[in-house]
């Protein structure tokens, strides 16, 4: 998942891109609300951390832009201003979320979480899907019952398929999702991810969980 923070404090900027980078995220970030908003309406974030008391543009109008542009991106806003009137605001301008500074950066996580699952439409953080069981908390993965200890990248790549298991999900997607702007625009490397994945998780004798849907990406087999 591809997550963007809108924050112009460097500290807590720097410290979110950390924390969320090592939860498993990627993280693209951004100082004032002229920047979010470009980056914001140039790329699809699945979550946007957006702080309102930003320089050159401030959250409320960032985020009304943002939904007038037609941006379905989710917005958890993270702030300092903690009345009534500016969460009712936040909520009713189109935030999905609202967070008040300080906060505890578990709880953050968790509301990250909810609002992704409830985006797939998962009611709970298990997520079956066939033979496939996914804890999208502990991130921990087992195939008919036996545990599955899937690498990082894997289990995103994984995670990501599971979260979009309605649809196919384009080769172009995946990299954007899981994969940092560092890989080169014909790289194969979805194609070795997919590969790996599929050496962890399918057993030798039975279809493959993963279909390729050629010329369109690849999609999570249902049963």
């Amino acid at each position: 998942m591809r997550l963007l923070v809108i924050e112009d404090a460097d500290i807590l900027r720097q410290s979110l891109v950390i924390g969320l980078g090592d939860a498993g995220y990627v993280v693209d970030a951004a100082a004032d609300g002229e920047e979010g908003l470009w980056l914001a309406s140039e790329q699809a974030y699945d979550l946007i951390i957006l702080d309102i008391m930003l320089p050159r543009m401030n959250g409320f109008e960032l985020l009304d832009r943002l939904r007038t542009l037609g941006a379905d991106s989710l917005v958890l806003m993270l702030t300092a201003r903690d009345n009534v009137e500016d969460r009712v605001l936040g909520l009713r301008s189109g935030a999905d979320d609202y967070l008040v500074k300080p906060f505890d950066f578990a709880e953050l996580l968790a509301r990250i979480e909810a609002l992704l699952r409830r985006r797939a439409g998962c009611a709970s953080n298990l997520l079956e899907i066939g033979e496939l069981t996914i804890n999208l908390h502990s991130k921990q993965v087992s195939v008919s019952g036996v545990p599955i200890n899937l690498p990082p990248r894997e289990y995103a790549l994984l995670e990501c398929l599971a979260l979009n298991r309605h649809r196919v999900v384009s080769r172009q997607e995946i990299e954007h999702k899981i994969y940092d702007d560092k890989i080169e625009p014909m790289s194969n490397v979805v194609d070795s991810a997919i590969s790996s994945l599929r050496k962890m998780i399918d057993h030798k004798d039975r279809p493959s969980i993963i279909l390729t849907r050629r010329g369109h990406g690849y999609q999570i087999r249902q049963s």
